[in-house]
């Protein structure tokens, strides 16, 4: 073999090397190479509670919901505003959607409202889902240009599928699940304690 072969042979080789080593630090590739297909980063239920003196400017953000409707920050000033990110396929958010739902009736017209920001579907499968699950609480189909997780990613990244965000007054982040609510009960002590705050 000569010199300028074995050199790109060593090159391909190295090269291959450290694209796979670059891999090994990306989840879904993780995922990938295991075989298991969930498409999913799942969080641990950690729980971020970020103070008021600490909370970053508010998330100006925009989109249009599953029937079509544009929607935007302006539409929940003044009101605490859950922020949920899902998509039909992935199983923590199918298994946390009673949860949500029950919270978004139980603080409906208390303070509260609650926004899911679909990440993956169409609007015909977001529908199909909440008619599934009895979600009454509109989801922003952010599939094309992710403006909806663009405009998060400047506060607290949604870095993991599912994530709930607490919004305060405001619309600065509060406060942040990563990944399956672990209990209905933190949920509802976030947002409740978020409502309480400058009363």
């Amino acid at each position: 073999m000569s010199g300028r072969i074995r050199f790109s042979a060593l090159a391909a080789a190295a090269l291959s090397l450290a694209l796979l080593a670059g891999c090994s630090s990306d989840p879904l590739a993780e995922q990938y190479r295991e075989g298991s297909g969930k498409g999913y980063i799942a969080g641990d239920g950690s729980v971020t509670e970020i103070p008021e003196a600490q909370r970053g400017e508010p998330v100006d953000f925009a989109g249009t919901i599953e029937d079509g409707t544009p929607v935007s920050a302006a539409d929940y000033a003044g009101q605490v505003l859950v922020v949920n990110f899902w998509y039909a396929g992935c199983a923590p958010c199918r298994a946390e959607a009673p949860d949500l739902q029950a919270l978004s009736d139980q603080f409906d017209g208390a303070g509260a409202r609650f926004l899911g920001v679909n990440v993956r579907d169409q609007p015909a499968n977001a529908i199909a889902f909440n008619e599934n699950y009895g979600i009454t609480y509109p989801s922003v189909m952010d599939v094309g240009d992710g403006s909806m997780q663009l405009a998060f990613s400047g506060t607290i990244p949604p870095n993991a599928v599912p994530t709930t965000l607490v919004l305060d007054k405001s619309g600065r982040v509060a406060a942040r699940v990563l990944g399956q609510l672990q209990s209905r009960s933190i949920l509802e002590t976030l947002v409740s304690d978020t409502i309480a705050e400058g009363t």
